[in-house]
């Protein structure tokens, strides 16, 4: 049993402080030994009793604000007592850690500390499960989730065990109220910080899952792949600067390789090599997924290639294209593609979906070459990128429509229970 306990509301003057209120905080005190708790509540130094513990006045706003200090007054004996009954130490610490719904003895986790020490370990392990890329999108969503906590909740970290669902629909809101992200990078954000409550609830730290009820869905985003012509616009504009020649090779090369921004950016001249038909192949393990990707040259791949076979950039660091950083590619396809009066939108990934749409499918190269050119684990992923176009329905109809007229299809009719039905001969 403690020998001795006290327990006092008392107001702390900030260094500084000039006017206005102050936050009251509550100490408990057990053998000599202090444990502070704020109140969260405000009051007017002018309007505080010391001696009482209590604020001056009989108004209702006054009787509401001493009532609240008697309501956590009794909570802090119903704390102790549920101590003593469970042969657990009376100690400060260990009331307060119970008035805090934290178990005395247990291992207190606050979530900023958990974010971190994930994009930490993630670092130590880049080049060899994540890439620089994924650790700046787990970086960025980290500041999201720390400027959340300030704003909404005034904190700067939070213990995870008070997160729950309203705790995510609130972070949802704030993404893209607040920060103006659009559906698929909220739900990005949100994929992200799942996967750090996701870390807790294994380790055990907390009991119920706050995205339980919580769905994170993907809209499906058109993007238009450059057409035929616009390719050989592309390919034929003259261009004042050397800058804007080589990103516009570089983009090209991918039309016709149908590599992400990423891979062709690591790419080295061990990565060409002859394949099955004697020919140029370019070997390529996909940095999003892992997986490996064989894609046979095309000449205008080729042509690229070799055109920079002696620039410095790659000769010094063996590479085979000298590819800038992916905010000044797209920021030169933009000036491009106003040169060449292309209206699209135009960014580096439009690149991969030309090559999917425009350069293979509509050329009659199977969905299944596709995806294995890709680098995909399956067709489903490959039909996001590879929209059908118009001209080529319409090019298998007339091959159709020529090999019927070629037979000479004629028709006759017959009636079937009352039914004319169209017959071929």
């Amino acid at each position: 049993m403690e020998k001795s306990f006290g327990l006092l509301f008392f107001m702390r003057k900030p260094r500084g402080y000039k006017t206005g209120e102050i936050v009251i905080s509550m100490r408990i005190t057990v053998d000599g030994t202090a444990a502070e708790v704020s109140t969260k509540r405000k009051c007017d130094p002018v309007k505080w009793n010391p001696d009482a513990g209590r604020m001056y006045g009989k108004t209702d706003d006054v009787k509401l604000f001493n009532a609240f200090l008697d309501t956590l007054q009794q909570k802090v004996f119903e704390a102790k007592r549920q101590l003593v009954e469970t042969d657990k130490e009376v100690t400060a610490e260990n009331i307060k850690n119970k008035l805090l719904g934290i178990e005395p003895g247990k291992e207190k986790h606050m979530l900023m500390e958990v974010f971190r020490h994930h994009n930490d370990q993630m670092q130590s392990l880049i080049g060899q499960e994540f890439s620089s890329g994924t650790l700046e999108r787990y970086q960025t969503s980290f500041r999201h989730t720390q400027s959340f906590l300030q704003v909404r909740y005034k904190v700067s970290d939070m213990d995870i065990t008070k997160l729950n669902h309203e705790f995510i629909t609130e972070y949802e809101h704030w993404l893209r109220c607040t920060r103006k992200c659009g559906h698929n990078s909220t739900m990005k954000y949100l994929s992200n910080f799942k996967k750090i409550v996701n870390r807790c609830v294994r380790n055990g730290w907390l009991i119920r899952d706050p995205f339980m009820n919580f769905k994170i869905t993907k809209r499906e985003v058109e993007r238009d792949p450059l057409t035929e012509p616009e390719l050989t616009t592309l390919a034929s504009k003259e261009l004042q600067f050397e800058r804007l020649r080589m990103v516009r090779d570089i983009f090209l090369f991918s039309c016709y390789s149908g590599l992400a921004y990423a891979d062709v950016k690591k790419l080295k001249r061990a990565d060409i090599y002859i394949g099955i038909d004697g020919n140029k192949w370019l070997l390529s393990k996909r940095q999003k997924t892992d997986v490996a990707a064989r894609i046979p040259l095309l000449p205008v791949a080729m042509e690229i290639m070799q055109k920079y076979n002696d620039h410095t950039q790659c000769m010094l660091k063996d590479l085979l294209l000298p590819v800038l950083s992916n905010q000044k590619m797209n920021a030169y396809l933009k000036e491009i593609a106003d040169l060449c009066g292309i209206s699209k939108t135009l960014t580096y990934h439009i690149a991969r979906h030309t090559f999917a749409t425009t350069v293979t499918l509509s050329n009659g190269v199977p969905i299944e070459t596709v995806s294995k050119m890709l680098g995909h684990r399956n067709l489903k992923t490959t039909q996001h990128y590879a929209k059908i176009v118009d001209r080529k329905i319409s090019d298998d109809m007339n091959a159709l429509r020529e090999k019927l007229n070629a037979g000479n299809v004629s028709h006759e009719k017959n009636t079937v229970d009352g039914q004319t039905l169209l017959v071929a001969n």
